[in-house]
């Protein structure tokens, strides 16, 4: 019986390094134990949150096991309450959020604030929209040039509604205003389901929002009526609304709308995530679905998207210089 004692000591450090080695693999495999946190910096209805809860099903889908992404929105601040609460979470996996470019972008530039790009790990950028201008189908304004002429005859007479200040919507409308010398009065809002039922109901005049949300919005019966589009050529989703620069102003404008986490993941969970979201774009599911709601796909993976915030993030900052947003 004494040998048994002796024979355990001998076995007892093959025993630990067995049990070493299997433990990060069962740790690994145990991502995601819990519901995962998607955090939406806009209200519910707008395009970013149409397209996150998307993403959140198709990622969820290619996580496989019990893996449950669960969208919750924080409006306000153009943005700021939401990209703040994700820069501030735990790094563990289990809060992660939509990033929206200019806002994450322009928000740090105009004014202190608790994030930056860079605190977050990047996991992957989903669509890229462009801007545009709607107006209700009983307006007679059908075209850019009409819009300017009525704006110069009725100063300030032309409200605008955006997802707040600081945002793509904003920045175009300033532009406009500056290359056409005209004056426009913005009223900001949470989210682009509250700009579009401001005007659909003509509270406001005109909507600045993306071109697949004024697609989405068109569709599902909305009297609207697109002036143009912020992109360097027509999108193939909106192919019979002109360009900006096609009617002389040469306004480029767009919205990344990524998916992004706490900074210092552990390298295992964010790579899983970053693999789940780069299945999920390539899903022909989600890419059809993502067609239907008039969400245009343009995926990059974390380095071009670091890439592309990086270059986007000097523009912005020369543009501040000229034409600091927050005075508007």
């Amino acid at each position: 019986m004494k040998s048994i004692p002796n024979l355990l000591r001998r076995l007892l450090p093959a025993l630990t390094l067995c049990a070493a080695a299997v433990m990060p693999a069962v740790s690994q495999a145990a991502y995601p134990e819990q519901p995962i946190k998607m955090v939406v910096a806009y209200a519910a209805g707008g395009g970013t949150d149409i397209i996150a809860r998307l993403v959140a099903q198709y990622m969820q889908k290619h996580m496989g096991g019990n893996a449950s992404i669960v969208v919750i929105n924080r409006p306000g601040a153009g943005g700021g309450i939401g990209f703040t609460e994700v820069s501030n979470a735990q790094p563990d996996g289990y809060t992660i959020g939509f990033l929206n470019t200019p806002n994450v972008l322009t928000i740090p530039i105009e004014r202190k604030s608790n994030f930056h790009w860079q605190n977050f790990d990047l996991i992957g950028n989903v669509v890229d929209d462009p801007g545009n201008f709607s107006v209700h189908n009983d307006t007679p304004i059908k075209s850019l040039a009409e819009l300017v002429s009525y704006a110069k005859a009725n100063p300030g007479k032309v409200t605008y509604g955006t997802t707040g200040i600081g945002s793509d919507d904003h920045l175009a409308a300033l532009m406009l205003e500056r290359a056409a010398g005209v004056q426009f009065t913005h009223v900001p809002f949470k989210g682009a389901a509250e700009v579009h039922n401001a005007v659909a109901s003509k509270q406001i005049m005109m909507a600045a929002m993306n071109i697949g949300e004024a697609l989405q919005y068109q569709k599902g019966g909305s009297p609207l009526r697109h002036l143009g589009q912020m992109s360097q050529k027509r999108s193939t989703l909106a192919p019979n609304v002109p360009t900006f620069k096609e009617q002389g102003y040469d306004v480029i404008m767009a919205s990344l709308r990524g998916v992004g986490a706490p900074k210092n993941l552990p390298p295992a969970i964010r790579e899983q995530l970053v693999t789940a979201l780069q299945k999920a774009v390539v899903d022909p599911e989600f890419q059809a679905k993502a067609a239907n709601y008039f969400a245009p796909l343009r995926y990059l993976p974390p380095a071009a998207y670091a890439a592309e915030l990086k270059d986007s993030e000097a523009g912005f900052k020369q543009l501040w210089q000229v034409m600091p947003w927050t005075d508007k």
